[in-house]
């Protein structure tokens, strides 16, 4: 039987969606933020400039983008289970091939095609989540999202450790190359978790039952689209350059593996902490408060270079910047029928994703201007504060999901 031959979906346990959860342990945790790890190394040996850092970032997100477009066709052409597999694979080898040249165009266009990959994946995935607890309560559904993208914390997490090791190890001309082989690797491990959750959930396919969300059912979620389009410009800034801030001051190795551990760990475990708030929330309410959070995270380390402070920044943030995806697609599955699940991450995942290959670019740019990497960092908390007050005018109004 293959994993989209059963076409009802049932309740599943919580360990099927921490399987599913290696799309965005990949796609995010590894292909997206811990370059924010590999930024300085690479920066230094391949003698980038902020612009191009932020280029390579900006590359990502525009092939995420192009991924979170192209994912409801391939799902319903291939399945949801298969184009999620085929996704994972495709980002995995793309990070392989990241670390086998030091040209910048063919940097730039592995990152691209990483984030169609990895936005293949992260679309698909979430879908395959949102259909199978279709019949949980929104509580347990919130808990259900935010595990799954709780992934993407545990590949924080995995990332802090690796890749610092493998940076102190090797020469610098080879240490960044290392770690991206490192990371795809593990990408490729990953297979062993996703499939037999894939089976466990036995997804419909979407060829035959699923549709797009329509036009005028996503339009009762504009303040929505518009909030997660600029939270994604500003957080992506935050996960580019954070850690470059950091050295810019003197952080040593560990202090930015602990960072990097506390955010991601945090991340990873913000499902439990914020399901409870999510599913009670109505409207865009709950969105925008993990946004307030997001946002005070981003600036604690403005105000002092103190380790304490940098601790306490990667703690809130790390907290609540994955809760905002899981608040997200909790409004659109309560304001949508199932059918349109699918194509309504992939609307709202579109404008996360042009904020994203907006965000890193437009900071690297104007950095200099504002005073270098903080004023870049200053740059993103106002268009957090935007976000949170434009996703606060979410209302509940479309049709809503069963509850049976």
């Amino acid at each position: 039987m293959t994993p989209d031959a059963v076409r009802m979906p049932r309740p599943i346990p919580m360990w099927s969606a921490a399987g599913l959860a290696a799309g965005p342990l990949v796609g995010l945790g590894f292909a997206r933020f811990a370059y924010a790890l590999l930024l300085p190394a690479m920066a230094s040996h391949l003698g980038w400039s902020l612009a191009t850092a932020g280029a390579m970032n900006t590359a990502n997100g525009v092939g995420y983008l192009v991924g979170a477009l192209v994912a409801a066709p391939l799902g319903r052409r291939w399945g949801l289970a298969h184009a999620f597999l085929v996704s994972l694979a495709i980002t995995a080898v793309a990070m392989l091939g990241t670390g086998a040249t030091g040209n910048t165009l063919l940097l730039a266009l592995a990152r691209l095609v990483s984030g169609v990959g990895g936005g293949v994946a992260f679309v698909v995935g979430g879908g395959i989540v949102a259909q199978a607890s279709a019949r949980d309560t929104p509580r347990r559904a919130a808990l259900l999202l935010g595990t799954y993208f709780g992934g993407a914390g545990a590949g924080i997490v995995l990332s802090a450790w690796l890749v610092p090791q493998i940076l102190a190890a090797g020469p610098p001309a080879l240490g960044w190359r290392l770690a991206w082989g490192a990371l795809g690797l593990l990408s490729l491990l990953t297979f062993l978790a996703a499939v037999p959750a894939l089976r466990r959930m036995g997804p419909a396919s979407p060829s035959r039952g699923q549709r797009p969300a329509g036009r005028s059912a996503l339009q009762s979620l504009r303040p929505l689209l518009v909030a997660y389009g600029a939270y994604g410009l500003g957080y992506i800034i935050y996960m580019t350059f954070s850690v470059a801030l950091l050295e810019h001051r003197g952080a040593g190795r560990l202090e930015v593996s602990w960072f990097w551990t506390v955010l991601g760990g945090a991340a990873a475990l913000s499902g439990f902490l914020w399901g409870g708030v999510v599913g009670r929330a109505r409207g865009g309410r709950g969105a925008a408060a993990a946004m307030v959070v997001v946002l005070v995270g981003s600036v604690l380390p403005l105000w002092s270079s103190a380790p304490i402070l940098a601790l306490g920044s990667a703690l809130l943030f790390g907290s609540a910047f994955l809760a905002v995806v899981t608040a997200v697609t909790s409004v659109a599955r309560r304001n949508l029928a199932p059918e349109g699940w699918t194509g309504a991450l992939a609307a709202l995942t579109v404008m996360f994703g042009v904020g994203q290959s907006i965000g890193p670019l437009a900071a690297g740019l104007m950095a200099p201007a504002l005073g270098g990497i903080r004023g870049g960092l200053l740059f993103s908390a106002a268009v957090l504060g935007l976000a949170a007050a434009i996703a606060w005018a979410q209302r509940d109004g479309g049709s809503p999901a069963p509850t049976s």
